[in-house]
């Protein structure tokens, strides 16, 4: 009697512990495609997003004799004695004004040459002598920032890392499951052999995995807000639909066609936001020293910049993003009465508007000072750790003159159920989904190939 009811258990354990490695087999092969997409991404984003955590310390250091001022307890030349000495310097039309952020920072005006380009100067603000000028956005930091999002390339270029991020997510999870002790315990968190052999790089690239996995989720998932195509679309929804502006803000005042992020670098929730309407009266308007302490009466962060009217319906536009969220803040004023016209802080933004900043912050390095910038530091650092190992433990097991695609699980089926699962990304994420259609597609050839062999 035993005996019998022993044997189909017997041969279901077999079933079983294949269906297990068929599974393991065809989650290998994507987590393998994944990691051939988007490692040199992953790399380059590490780097560049390191760097960029400390990007107001690099900046003053590279460009201190431009930013930089001796303090002094003296009073600060007024604003437009400031913007006329920038002029001076650099003849063209103003259009930016930021006060000087702290008492040792300089004052800058940014200015549209008549020739089209555009140009910072700064200003020491006790004198209102400029202490020097670059390129509009020229700073060393600022062109990390475009490496980093490859908007330094262009929009197709920006597309890409909407794809790569999405492959990162699915690279992390299917990691995660190559991982999973199984039975092995603290075995799992160890690094075993010596760099000469495959399984130091395996271990160590699995171990850094489980370190980093959890970063590498966050950055991603808190990086596609910029997505230019899957961002664009969040954004509209986080937004509202009331003239781009968040929920809970009401306006009441006529708006044009401009939207704010094409005037200045925004924040996430405001890119959408058009500018309103000043009322075109007969008297002269307000001026920049005006406008400027209006701002200070109504309590903007020190950092805040000025944008200044674009022509006789403009406003000035005060706007601060500082790494404390809850002093975000755009003031909009009209230019000839100088009444707030629109008044907007982090509270004005909906729930998923606030929950994206704070990610967006976070992801900055900003929100909780310097432990933020290091924790993240740290992250970067196991990021190009884990892919250097992946790296150098593929060429290790690749057969020679091969690119060492992981085999085939005994039933394809199995990958039925793993596609399904990138599905439901792809349908989150339109662009990833199109890119995973074409990586299966190429896929089903690479099968199609090694079954011809064995066939024949």
């Amino acid at each position: 009697m035993t005996q019998p009811s022993l044997s189909p258990a017997a041969g279901v354990r077999p079933r079983a512990t294949r269906a297990a490695s068929d599974l393991y087999r065809a989650v290998w092969r994507w987590h393998f495609y994944a990691g051939l997409m988007v490692l040199p991404f992953l790399i380059s984003l590490a780097l560049t997003g390191g760097l960029y955590l400390f990007k107001d310390e690099i900046d003053q250091w590279l460009h201190g004799d431009l930013m930089r001022v001796e303090s002094r307890a003296v009073a600060t030349q007024s604003a437009q004695r400031q913007l006329d000495a920038a002029l001076v310097a650099q003849p063209g039309e103003a259009f930016r004004y930021v006060p000087a952020p702290a008492d040792d920072r300089a004052s800058e005006v940014d200015i549209q040459a008549p020739d089209g380009s555009r140009h910072a100067v700064f200003v020491d603000p006790y004198s209102a002598e400029v202490t020097g000028s670059m390129a509009y956005r020229g700073s060393v930091m600022w062109t990390i920032r475009t490496l980093h999002s490859l908007s330094y390339f262009g929009t197709a270029a920006s597309l890409i890392i909407e794809i790569a991020a999405g492959w990162t997510i699915l690279l992390v999870l299917t990691g995660l499951y190559l991982w999973w002790p199984r039975g092995r315990g603290s075995e799992a968190l160890k690094v075993r052999g010596r760099p000469a052999q495959r399984v130091f790089w395996r271990d160590l690239h699995a171990v850094t995995g489980v370190g980093v996995g959890g970063f590498i989720l966050f950055l991603a998932i808190t990086g596609m807000p910029w997505s230019t195509f899957w961002g664009s679309q969040v954004n509209e929804l986080a937004n509202g639909h009331n003239y781009g502006y968040p929920d809970g803000v009401r306006v009441n005042v006529p708006v044009s066609k401009a939207r704010l992020a094409e005037r200045e670098s925004t924040n996430w929730s405001l890119e959408q936001a058009q500018l309103p309407l000043s009322t075109v009266t007969s008297g002269r308007g307000i001026g920049l020293d005006r406008a400027v302490a209006e701002f200070d009466a109504l309590g903007l962060a020190s950092g805040y910049a000025v944008d200044l009217p674009g022509g006789p319906e403009g406003v000035y536009t005060g706007s601060v993003y500082p790494d404390d969220l809850s002093q975000q803040r755009v003031v909009h004023l009209d230019q000839y009465s100088g009444q707030a016209l629109l008044d907007m802080s982090y509270a004005d933004y909906g729930p998923l508007g606030r929950g994206l900043e704070w990610g967006i912050n976070v992801h900055l390095g900003q929100q909780y000072g310097l432990a933020n910038q290091l924790i993240l530091a740290l992250a970067c650092a196991g990021i190009v750790l884990l892919c250097v190992a992946a790296a150098v433990m593929w060429w290790k097991r690749r057969p020679a003159g091969r690119l060492g695609v992981p085999p085939l699980p005994r039933d394809t089926r199995r990958l039925r159920g793993v596609l399904a699962l990138l599905a439901i990304g792809g349908v989150i994420f339109p662009l990833v989904g199109a890119s995973l259609v074409v990586m299966a597609m190429l896929d089903a050839l690479l099968m199609r190939r090694a079954r011809t062999p064995a066939a024949a």
